[in-house]
């Protein structure tokens, strides 16, 4: 049995995540939970999976459910606090795989450290990886720690690898990389309507349930220009070698087009579950809870190509890994300040492409040498991010 930690259990890839551990009970142990502000529903996975720890970033939240725990007669869960409790769970030794579930880069150095202490990291977070890019990688194969991507769309390049595949490596018979995109919920909007949308507009995405940072994220097709560079990274190919396909339906997840011109596609429904138990299941497979797909149902496919001019966001991120460096933890930063402006309704949506390349410019790139310098570049892209937002 393997014992897993979820850094943030209590979002939408942490619930599917102990969902998933649930149905095989004899495969995995919660070691430890970790989550920011829902007491309510950590109590819950507390009370169904008995982890060791718990990790909450404030101290008063932490004391709080401190006392739930014994009123619950759960007095055996130690609950620890702050950012660095985060690191010491995702190393403990009990810890065979975690699972990197925090959103934004909070997530980076828990998921680093992960990676150092040689565990299996299922990558959800994809901001640590495009963050600290090389570092990340140089980690992964340094320490010899497993690295799965839980990205729907990653997962599925995983799978359509040849066999015995590991993250990192460079694959020479693939030619393509062809990420799949839904388009979000603006893909037929008028380009001129969008500056009036309204975060809750923005956050109905038509397929799949997620949080809002990424539901906005992915209605700018932001959350896309992050999986290119997270792609180029995981793969080790060129960004001329990731096309990214508007695909509406969402039943295939992504496609490696082989020099032979076999193209290969992994397809299944809409379920976070299914990307989760392969790779919690890795190298084999099993029940995910995920309803089959059914094609009748589906009937058709369509692709199209994708509108930079809609979607400025996505050319930008192809223009951070090209730049390299620190300008994809510039970007990051500065579009996580802009997303959240418009959520607290500060900006309006179409600001998010333009704080987002202004950073870019206003920073420009140097090389990324130590964990340190990747957070100094996030600290001064935020800053700048807030600089331009309050002269709106």
């Amino acid at each position: 049995m393997k014992g897993i930690c979820v850094l943030g259990s209590t979002g939408s890839i942490g619930v599917s995540t102990l969902d998933v551990v649930g149905r095989h009970p004899g495969a995995y142990r919660v070691v430890a939970l970790t989550a920011n502000n829902n007491l309510d529903r950590l109590l819950e996975q507390c009370r169904a999976h008995r982890p060791s720890y718990t990790v909450l970033l404030d101290e008063t939240k932490a004391a709080e459910f401190r006392h739930r725990l014994i009123a619950e007669g759960l007095s055996g869960i130690q609950v620890l606090c702050g950012a660095k409790a985060l690191e010491e769970v995702a190393t403990l030794p009990e810890v065979d795989s975690v699972m990197a579930a925090i959103v934004g880069a909070a997530g980076l150095l828990p998921t680093l450290a992960a990676a150092r202490a040689g565990k299996s990291v299922l990558l959800a977070n994809k901001e640590a990886l495009v963050m600290s890019g090389p570092l990340f990688m140089q980690a992964v194969v340094e320490f010899g720690a497993e690295l799965l991507p839980i990205d729907s769309e990653h997962n599925a390049i995983f799978q359509c690898m040849p066999a015995g595949y590991h993250a990192g490596r460079n694959p020479p018979q693939v030619r393509r990389i062809l990420l799949t995109a839904s388009g979000g919920p603006f893909l037929n909007k008028g380009v001129d309507e969008l500056h009036e949308v309204t975060p809750d507009e923005a956050c109905a995405h038509p397929n799949w349930v997620m949080g809002r940072k990424i539901s906005v994220d992915s209605a700018t097709m932001m959350n896309k220009g992050l999986e290119v560079i997270e792609a180029c990274l995981l793969f080790n190919v060129a960004p001329e070698q990731v096309q990214v396909v508007v695909h509406p339906q969402s039943v295939i997840h992504s496609m490696v087009d082989y020099v032979d011109g076999t193209v290969l596609a992994q397809m299944g429904n809409p379920d976070m579950r299914i990307p989760i138990a392969h790779a919690l299941a890795w190298p084999d497979r099993f029940d995910s809870g995920a309803e089959p797909l059914d094609l009748f149902a589906v009937e058709q496919l369509n692709f199209r190509s994708p509108d930079f001019e809609r979607f400025p966001n996505l050319g930008l991120a192809y223009e951070a890994v090209r730049a390299g460096g620190i300008t994809p933890a510039v970007l990051n930063a500065g579009n996580e300040v802009a997303v959240a402006a418009f959520l607290a309704g500060k900006i309006p949506f179409t600001a998010i492409p333009a704080i987002n390349e202004y950073c870019m410019e206003a920073i420009p790139s140097r090389p990324v040498d130590s964990i340190e310098g990747v957070l100094a570049a996030d600290t001064e892209a935020r800053a700048a991010a807030e600089a331009y937002i309050a002269r709106m």
